[in-house]
Order: C-alpha cells, then sequence, then structure tokens
C-alpha cells in the first residue's frame, strides 16, 4: 500500500489501546490493505468494526449492523461509492465519511451533494482520520443531548411546519422529513437563533466543531439539501434565507 511505512509511524504515535467498546463503525474500501490497517487502527482505539470491499456488501452489511459510522471509498466495484452513500443516506441518519483519491472540488461537492458528512483525502493521515471519526461522533452524542440543555420547549410549529426537539423529528402536515441528524442540528440551531446570521464558518464550526479539519462547502451542500427537503412539502415557503455576503437565516416566525 502506498505510503504504508508513513501509516504506520503515525498508527504507533496517536493509538492508545482502549478496550472499551466506542461504536460500530463500517469501512468500506476495495484494498485489503488500507481496510485491514484501519480496522486495526479503529479496533485499538476501542470501536467494533465492520468490512466490506464493494459497493453492494456495503449495503447488505450497513443493513445488517448496528452502525455508528461509515468510512466509504468512492472507487468501488458494484456501486460506487456516491450511489452507496446515496442509497444509505435514505436509509441511516448517521456520519458517513468519504476517503478517496479523488481531489477535485467537483468530487468533494458531489460527494457532500449525496449525504456525506466529510470529505478525507488519500494518502490520508491516520491521526486526522482518528480526530474526524471521534468528532463526528462526539457531536452526535452531543446532538442528542442538546435540546434538553438548550431550550424548555420540546416543540415549535410554523405553520404546518413543526420541530420536535426531544425527538429529533421534523414534520410537515404531520408528515416525517428524513433530515439526517447534522441537517435536523442546522435546522434546530436557526430556529433557536431566528432573528440571528449566521456565516458558513460559524454554521461550520457550531455543528462539526473542527473547523481546522473540514471544508465550508459542506455548509452550503447541507443547506441546499435542507431547502430541498423543505420545498417537497411546501414550494411556496422560503425557511432558510440567504443574506448575500454574510451567510443564512431562519425567516419564518413561530406560529401562536
Amino acid at each position: 500500500m502506498a505510503n504504508e511505512s508513513m501509516y504506520l509511524e503515525e498508527r504507533q504515535s496517536v493509538l492508545a489501546g482502549e478496550n472499551e467498546i466506542r461504536g460500530a463503525i463500517l469501512v468500506v474500501d476495495d484494498e485489503d490493505d488500507i481496510v485491514k490497517f484501519i480496522q486495526e487502527a479503529l479496533e485499538d482505539e476501542g470501536y467494533t468494526v465492520h468490512v466490506a470491499f464493494d459497493g453492494a456488501q456495503a449495503l447488505q452489511v450497513a443493513r445488517e449492523h448496528t452502525l455508528d459510522l461509515i468510512i466509504l471509498d468512492i472507487m468501488l466495484p458494484r456501486r460506487n461509492g456516491f450511489t452507496v452513500c446515496r442509497e444509505l443516506r435514505e436509509e441511516l441518519d448517521i456520519p458517513i465519511l468519504f476517503l478517496s483519491s479523488k481531489q477535485s472540488d467537483a468530487d468533494k461537492i458531489q460527494g457532500f451533494s449525496v449525504g456525506a458528512d466529510d470529505y478525507v483525502m488519500k494518502p490520508f493521515s491516520m491521526r486526522e482520520l482518528l480526530a474526524r471519526v471521534e468528532a463526528h461522533l462526539r457531536r452526535e452524542r452531543r446532538g442528542q443531548r442538546r435540546a434538553d440543555k438548550e431550550h424548555n420547549e420540546t416543540h415549535l410549529s410554523y405553520g404546518q411546519l413543526s420541530i420536535d426537539f426531544r425527538a429529533h423529528e421534523v414534520r410537515y402536515a404531520g408528515e416525517l422529513l428524513a433530515l439526517t441528524p447534522k441537517e435536523f442540528e442546522i435546522v434546530e440551531m436557526f430556529v433557536l437563533h431566528p432573528r440571528q446570521v449566521f456565516s458558513r464558518e460559524s454554521i461550520y464550526d457550531r455543528i462539526w466543531g473542527m473547523d481546522s479539519l473540514g471544508d465550508t462547502k459542506t455548509v452550503t451542500e447541507h443547506i441546499k439539501r435542507i431547502r430541498r427537503k423543505f420545498a417537497q412539502y411546501d414550494p411556496r415557503t422560503e425557511y432558510i434565507g440567504t443574506v448575500w455576503g454574510v451567510g443564512y437565516k431562519w425567516e419564518i416566525g413561530p406560529s401562536v
């Protein structure tokens, strides 16, 4: 494997060898050496690891196991990573991280547009990959507790759009919108600060919590996906507005 000695050096310097189970992760790549190396690194950190070597197998494993996060290559046989991510995003609300040698902005944007939460380029630093995995899982854990800490209300309504903070659900006329955890966190952030304008950088910092590791293009893609999902039910209302040159804000006042 390319740069394997570099990976092994970093692995020895960053892995702590914890014994507790910290979450279940699916690693998908068609290169056996990469899968084995990431699997060993994650298991040394205390994670349960499942593996797959092509797109069809990835879908099967993801549907058979309860997972907390997926690390996904793009160039896969039997369905590429973009297709796998798009299909899984319709079923799973967990972080999906692309790990790929495809380095163009177009590839990154496509990755975010099909539902990825992060994009790591090969050759990669194991230290950085582990940091991103932990950061995403930490954000998921914090997101589950955030509503109870930040406000007393459990529901807010905007016409026929309702938000249940405890259940982490958004519904329109009673129908559940298929928001991912990150998308729900973005909506929650906006409705809890309805008059505030957020830049892409501040949104990334609040939701992902690791601005030095990421790319704010993912904020733009997440906002687009949220708007599309809202528009499927209510095409005439703009819930998230753009303040040109500044950022985004929540446009609608709550119903009485």
